[in-house]
């Protein structure tokens, strides 16, 4: 009788575990989805904000006409991305050609002192801010999720249970740090 009650502890102890550790997986799961729409708001607010930006610069930059189409097809291109690899690297060539946008504007003294100009561009800086910290805190999600399949006991239940490693949001920040080179007909920079 004693053997019973012992092994009945054991089978729900363990089921206990697996109760815990199914709970625990679902809950990082979630966070990992919520990082994402933090993510994807704050790309979505940035593609949103390019058509006024490039209007706004159309104005006194008129023969950047290659540009702009440049900047044009990155924010389609950002928006018909699907998965976190496409959506990084279509942020990343919008990031580039809206960093170009930026330098051009640079070389035009009445835009860098036009009030929707200067309000666009703090836009625009404000979102770039809040994305950096959806990028944080999704990959910080993903990490725990990771963590959490692939090491013991939760790997015993994850790949069985349907669980699977999310992937990073990567951008090559070196990339972006680069300074874009802008050159005008003639010559002048």
């Amino acid at each position: 009788m004693r053997m019973d009650w012992t092994g009945f502890g054991i089978v729900a102890a363990i089921l206990a575990i697996a109760i815990v550790i199914f709970n625990r997986l679902v809950r990082l799961r979630n966070v990992v989805r919520e990082g994402w729409s933090g993510i994807d708001v704050q790309l979505r607010r940035r593609t949103d904000l390019v058509p006024n930006l490039i209007e706004t610069v159309k104005a006194y930059a008129a023969h950047e006409r290659g540009l702009f189409e440049e900047v044009t097809q990155r924010r389609a291109s950002s928006i018909a991305a699907s998965g976190v690899g496409e959506h990084a690297a279509a942020a990343q060539a919008l990031s580039g050609s809206v960093g170009r946008l930026m330098a051009v504007a640079e070389a035009y003294p009445q835009l860098k002192a036009d009030q929707n100009f200067l309000k666009l561009q703090s836009q625009l800086a404000d979102i770039e801010d809040h994305l950096q910290m959806a990028r944080r805190y999704y990959n910080g999600a993903v990490r725990n999720l990771n963590i959490a399949i692939q090491s013991f006991p939760g790997i015993l239940l994850a790949r069985p249970l349907g669980f699977r490693e999310a992937p990073f949001f990567e951008l090559d920040d070196r990339a972006q740090a680069a300074v874009p080179q802008v050159a005008f007909p003639g010559g002048k920079p």
